[in-house]
């Protein structure tokens, strides 16, 4: 510590984000000097960004030092090893977006243009069966691979469904024992410091003052200290992702939780479906150019598969980013930073993300402008990415049935994204750059599931003997089936790690089987540590 150490963080509002952002800091600014404070208000309801994560939250969860089980069973959480689409390629079709890999690479070539090849040779399965995710996911089954699991088990990959509300009690739960102070009351006013218009303080409808070095704002789409204080500027990209408004709606579950999210495309929009333990999570995303509120809701209410549990609540937001991030000595975490609709469920990463870049370029009192400038640069390069494959799913379609879908269709698109398309239109080229999140399995996934075949494959690809490979993707294929079979059913295994409001099992239970494969024992057994 020195005389230019932040001593005073503030965390403006709650929920996911804040809460968030509180747990990461009680970890690691636990330095003994700095003191991590989060004001927000019961009368200000959240939004409770994102039910649905990807793979990433893993990390965040581990780092904090949540037990994986106590967490599921605290949130309702239940596990989730990809996404269905359905419609989006054209009316009547679905795939599947697994997490993890196709299948392996044999000497070199990547998996993806080897079935390339064979697809221009014969007949061939869809690609999802060479995914142990996608294979596991659409059979119901789930197991948590053991940490010296072996093909092809290691290659299953998860995140988790989980109650956002919940998540954020767990978090907060977990904040406060840490030391993080919480202050109950709304914002009336912002006072910024006259020389360089820097946050100094906040002051509460009551008439408190909290001041601070460095201030995180979790206000919400409102930025009530990036945009109405800063004025730091709102990029619209709705000329892109069109869809602006949003109703969703818990129904009662049916029947057992499926291992994935559902993405279902509609006349103007999508639909959401989110498997928790104890209720189902639903949202229609449209674009209010093409469907009134009423109807979209009407459509989302005839959908649902149970009784709904609550009245359906309406959203309005516009598709972007701020201008920076970071602004002066504002960081802006969650909706304040901006907004990618859930499609991806890239929600709650942008926000863990926010949080782990600025860890690593946590600033002094001085703050140097090339931290600021290198965290802005970092989080714009992380918007675009996901922004352009979110961009892919509306492109890359063949529907004509609505006027909605012609739009999309044939709307321009980013020159990194038709850059993109146009590589793997080729010959099925895909080059990830930097730290970029999606991988070329989800690259490779929606563009062949929505009808974006390369003319040819590579030319590397034919030096491997055609009988040999497609003996060797034959044996893959089916060493992924019979591993899934040997798995217990999603509902089986969330009933004796994590069942939501139930007591564990007695020590004298049975437990789940651990299974082999390859003299492996590949699943963790129940209650294994995380």
């Amino acid at each position: 510590m020195n005389e230019h150490s932040i001593r005073d963080v503030v965390i403006v509002g709650g929920g996911t984000a804040g809460w968030m952002a509180a747990a990461a800091f009680s970890r690691f600014l636990n330095n003994g000097y700095t003191r991590i404070t989060l004001i927000e208000s019961d009368e200000i309801g959240t939004v409770g960004v994102g039910e649905a994560t990807i793979p990433p939250i893993l990390r965040f969860n581990q780092m904090i030092g949540l037990d994986e089980n106590a967490f599921l069973a605290a949130t309702g959480g239940t596990f989730k090893l990809g996404i269905e689409f359905v419609d989006w390629g054209g009316l009547g079709e679905r795939y599947f977006h697994p997490f993890g890999n196709y299948a392996q690479d044999l000497q070199g070539v990547h998996f993806h243009q080897l079935y390339l090849r064979e697809r221009a040779r014969r007949a061939m399965p869809d690609i999802a069966e060479w995914s142990m995710s996608a294979v596991a996911a659409l059979m119901g089954k789930f197991g948590r691979p053991s940490p010296t699991a072996q093909t092809p088990v290691r290659e299953l990959f998860y995140a988790f469904h989980f109650d956002a509300g919940l998540y954020a009690q767990l978090l907060r739960q977990l904040a406060e024992a840490r030391g993080i102070i919480r202050i109950e009351g709304k914002i009336s006013d912002v006072t910024l410091r006259p020389d360089d218009g820097f946050v100094q303080s906040v002051t509460l409808a009551d008439g408190r003052t909290v001041a601070g070095d460095l201030f995180i704002d979790c206000s919400g789409f409102r930025g009530l200290l990036i945009e109405e204080a800063l004025q730091t500027g709102y990029e619209d990209w709705r000329h892109w992702l069109p869809c602006d408004r949003a109703v969703a709606v818990p129904c009662a579950n049916v029947r057992d939780p499926d291992p994935f999210t559902r993405s279902t495309a509609r006349e103007a929009g999508w639909q959401w479906r989110i498997p928790l333990q104890h209720r189902m999570g639903n949202g229609h995303v449209y674009c209010s150019e093409f469907l009134d509120d009423d109807t979209a809701e009407q459509q989302l209410m005839a959908s649902l598969e149970g009784p709904a549990l609550a009245d359906p609540r309406r959203l309005r937001f516009t598709t972007g980013r701020r201008r920076e991030s970071w602004s002066r000595n504002v960081v802006a975490l969650g909706l304040s930073s901006g907004f990618l609709e859930p499609l991806e469920s890239t929600s709650i990463h942008l926000i863990q993300s926010g949080i782990a870049r600025l860890i690593a370029l946590f600033p002094d009192k001085r703050f140097d402008p090339i931290e600021r400038q290198e965290y802005n640069r970092q989080m714009r390069d992380l918007y675009e990415d996901i922004r352009d494959f979110i961009i892919l799913h509306y492109k890359a379609t063949t529907r004509t049935d609505t006027p909605f879908w012609n739009r999309v269709r044939t709307m321009d698109i980013p020159e990194s994204l038709a850059t993109r398309i146009a590589l793997f239109q080729s010959k099925g080229r895909l080059f990830r750059e930097g730290t970029e999140l999606f991988t070329n399995t989800s690259w490779v996934a929606v563009c062949l599931g929505q009808h974006i075949v390369p003319r040819e494959h590579e030319p590397a690809a034919d030096a491997l003997d055609e009988n040999l490979v497609a003996q060797a993707l034959e044996q893959m294929r089916q060493g992924y089936w019979e591993t899934a079979q040997k798995m217990p059913t999603h509902a089986e295994f969330l009933a004796r790690i994590a069942p939501q409001q139930a007591p564990p099992p007695p020590p004298a239970a049975e437990p789940l089987p651990v299974f082999s494969f390859a003299q492996d024992a590949p699943f963790a057994a129940p209650g294994s540590p995380v």
